[in-house]
């Protein structure tokens, strides 16, 4: 049985979706278990009916959204997000999950659990739906600077996600610039081209962002910083061009008729772009299975999420991702 550590009290749902999503996810499947982590008394407002496979660590303690991670962690030794990582640390649990507080969570898995072996900076890997399917995208907040051997190890750590999660053999991978020659960015790019033109993985070279969206590459490499405005732009521009559209089409007698027959159209799209049908965002390179859900996740999100973690322990990824560390040696 696997058993997920979940941070009850981590986003802006907590506890009331949280919660449900648990127990949507433990109803579904009887072999895992969940514990959630956060003030029992709220808890329980949520469970109508106990499950055999769901439980309650108790704590009064949370690091909110708003809140400076380093300074909350040091105040509050019990907070939700700290007890759930120590359960994955004791072997309780075998990952976490959270919706809250990024910042808290990277810092909480890293002094927790510790990185993998010989890796030098964890990332976060946001899956993003592109015209072929779906591609990763990492990192995507953890790290505003990194050196070229860490944006080599994100490919390598995206690389054997792309391919246990997905069945993907030998995915293809992508630095993020501005352009497609070798010579276009920063030196830092332009060094970690040339690592990866050398190591074993199938580098197919720089991809702008209108690539990375073609489905171009399944992984796209790029520092925190750039990787967190990607995101939040597209989801920025997403959410603008629905509401956009369904503004004009109230406009008018004829194309609110018409909006009523491309209703399951929309659907269809809001669907494929929708965080929601992802679950998570893990950590990778942290020495435990430890994932991040959007901060606005519902019930949904959040059993998926579950799902996801689920995979990652049973495919034993942390052991299929030591095993490939040595392809990059990191001074």
């Amino acid at each position: 049985m696997v058993t997920i550590a979940l941070d009850a009290m981590g986003g802006d749902y907590a506890p009331s979706e949280i919660v449900r999503g648990a127990l949507e996810a433990c109803h579904q499947d009887r072999s895992l278990e969940v514990i959630l982590v956060g003030d029992e008394k709220r808890i329980k407002r949520d469970i109508r009916k106990p499950l055999p496979n769901l439980s309650i660590l108790h704590t009064d303690e949370v690091v909110e959204m708003h809140e400076s991670p380093s300074q909350a962690l040091k105040k509050k030794k019990k907070a939700s997000i700290i007890l759930a990582a120590n359960l994955v640390k004791n072997g309780e649990a075998q990952a976490v999950l959270s919706a809250g507080n990024t910042g808290a969570i990277l810092e909480t898995s890293v002094l927790t659990l510790g990185r993998l072996k010989g890796i030098r900076r964890p990332a976060i890997a946001t899956s993003w739906p592109t015209h072929k399917g779906v591609a990763l995208l990492l990192d995507s907040g953890a790290n505003a600077n990194n050196k070229p051997e860490h944006l080599v190890q994100f490919a390598l750590m995206g690389s054997v996600f792309v391919e246990k999660i997905r069945g993907i053999t030998s995915p293809a991978i992508g630095l993020l610039n501005i352009g497609e020659e070798p010579n276009k960015g920063p030196s830092e790019i332009q060094e970690a081209f040339q690592m990866l033109q050398k190591s074993k993985l199938n580098f197919i070279g720089n991809v702008e962002t209108t690539g990375f969206l073609a489905g171009e590459v399944d992984v796209a490499v790029c520092d925190g910083f750039v990787g967190n405005m990607v995101l939040k732009t597209a989801e920025a521009v997403s959410e603008f061009l629905f509401d956009v559209i369904k503004k004009e089409l109230r406009r008018r007698f004829h194309t609110k008729v018409l909006s009523g027959f491309l209703k399951p159209t929309f659907r269809s799209i809001g669907k494929r772009i929708d965080y929601i049908e992802y679950g998570a965002a893990p950590f990778l390179g942290v020495n435990g299975i430890c994932l991040k859900s959007h901060g606005k996740s519902k019930a949904k999100a959040i059993k998926n999420a579950i799902f996801t973690a689920d995979q990652m322990v049973k495919i034993k990824i942390l052991e299929e991702m030591s095993t490939l560390v040595e392809e990059v040696k990191v001074e």
